[in-house]
């Protein structure tokens, strides 16, 4: 298990000794100290990026695909051992692991390795006598700071883009989280990639994270995580104007409306905010019910909710496992106590399990909590195994629930009427809206949110297009001179 800083090609202590312990979500254990990175690390780390950039742009995107491929390929043969450190490290259950974080990170590294090589231009139409083409151009050295919640599959969303455009990468994975970063660095040094091209610095966002976001030498930073800290991330960077792309806090509205197949829908907004315990930006963590539906759909949830099976993240039985730090359980279950002072219902959860052998853990049981649109549990993000149910009665009405929020990330509704399903996904103040499922992603298309939700996209072209500068190039194709003081 790695568990120093990775610079330059070689693992490496932190320059001042520091360490941070690293716990089992599951019952709290030590599993091992990790280097800290402080500012000093993070500029050696930049300086090794920035000594790469110039021979790692200057490589033919055909041989950097070829490496993001053989990459791909080594994830797929370490996936057991990179799904078991996952579920140690997060308290994933290991089904999910196995099933979805392990395979999405591969495939995303091989999305932007095929891709690496079909980066195009434009050729522009201009006056006569002139050609301008324009060309893309790899920014320099990008900073990528990743969030606790999916530390493996990030590292494949940030990293995958960056390096297929030509850039060359420092990444801070969250110091709660930061074996299976560590463990892809390991692997990236045995299929070849040149030294310094990545370099992995975990450790505390206000010193590793702070200097990484306000180097000079960083021309592109790329954060996940709270509204808050993006905030800070963007005046940080002001120093040198670095480009930033933000994919922050969300508060998804999932709308099931009365002609719903409600099988389907029952299951996929469990789906939607249990997968993972909540942890994540996307989830439906807002259940916008029409109220003919409303109660018959609540029961069945309910009962879903129930069933859910908790357990130690190793075991493949488990369905749900543990939050992932003691202080984010506490946080989330601060706001059932702020649920129920501003009136809401608790339906079920809404507090640890019973079981004794989960009693060292940092679990929560699903929780549903009906409230009011206004009501803080239906307008910050709780970013847990938490789920607000509002009612509605008609179309318009559903409309202004899923917007009435600062956040603009994942949406989802559930109907049978094709008219109804394009106009509310045309109207939805989201980044993206999947309709009759949810929480579905592929490395081809785009991620991102509006509002308080950030800017800029994961995956796709247009992370590609976040990742390159357009230059433009003119030509004076008939070589005579211009006519501009001429003698």
């Amino acid at each position: 298990m790695q568990n120093q800083l990775f610079i330059g090609g070689r693992f490496v202590p932190a320059l001042k000794g520091g360490t941070i312990e690293v716990l089992s979500p599951h019952d709290g254990s030590l599993i091992t100290h990790i280097a800290a990175a402080e500012a000093e690390d993070v500029d050696l780390a930049v300086a090794a990026a920035k000594r790469a950039f110039p021979a790692w742009a200057a490589l033919s995107g055909a041989e950097r695909g070829r490496l993001l491929l053989k990459l791909a390929d080594k994830i797929e043969e370490h996936a057991e051992e990179l799904a078991q450190l996952e579920s140690l490290d997060t308290g994933h259950p290991i089904r999910d692991s196995r099933s979805l974080d392990v395979p999405r990170t591969a495939a995303c590294f091989r999305y932007f390795g095929g891709m690496a090589d079909k980066i195009e231009g434009a050729v522009i139409p201009v006056e006569t006598g002139f050609l301008n083409y324009v060309q893309r151009k790899p920014v320099g050295v990008v900073g990528q700071i990743v969030p606790w919640n999916f530390p493996l599959m990030f590292t494949s969303w940030k990293m995958g883009p960056a390096l297929a455009a030509g850039n060359t990468v420092v990444i801070k994975p969250s110091e709660i989280t930061p074996l299976s970063t560590l463990r892809i660095a390991e692997l990236m040094k045995e299929v070849g990639f040149p030294d310094g091209v990545v370099n992995v610095v975990p450790g505390y966002g206000h010193t590793a994270g702070q200097r990484l976001a306000e180097h000079e030498d960083v021309s592109k930073i790329a954060f996940t995580g709270s509204t808050a800290t993006g905030r800070r991330i963007v005046e940080a960077s002001q120093g040198n104007l670095k480009r930033v792309q933000l994919e922050l806090g969300g508060k998804g509205a999932n709308i099931v409306f009365e002609d719903a197949n409600l099988d389907a829908a029952v299951n996929g907004a469990a789906w939607a905010i249990f997968h993972n315990q909540g942890q994540a930006c996307i989830a439906g963590s807002r259940l916008i019910l029409h109220e003919r539906i409303a109660d018959e759909f609540l029961e069945r949830f309910i009962g879903l909710a129930r069933s859910i099976r908790l357990g130690s993240p190793l075991d493949p039985n488990t369905e749900m496992g543990p939050l992932t730090s003691a202080l984010h359980r506490d946080r989330v279950l601060a706001y059932v106590d702020i649920a129920r002072s501003e009136g809401g219902r608790i339906l079920t959860g809404g507090k640890a399990p019973s079981d004794p052998a989960l009693a060292e853990g940092y679990y929560i049981e699903p929780t549903v909590v009906e409230a009011q649109p206004d009501h803080r549990v239906a307008q910050e993000e709780v970013f847990g195994p938490f789920v607000t149910v509002l009612r509605f009665s008609t179309d318009e009405e559903a409309l202004a629930i899923a917007n009435g929020t600062q956040y603009g990330l994942g949406s989802g509704l559930w109907t049978r009427d094709l008219q109804r399903a394009h106009r509310m996904a045309a109207n939805i103040h989201a980044g993206m809206c999947w309709i009759n499922c949810y929480k579905r992603v592929s490395p081809g298309s785009p991620f991102g949110g509006v509002g308080q939700s950030g800017y800029g996209r994961e995956m796709g072209f247009e992370a590609i297009h976040d990742y390159t500068e357009a230059r433009s190039v003119w030509v004076n194709v008939d070589a005579k001179i211009p006519p501009h003081f001429k003698r």
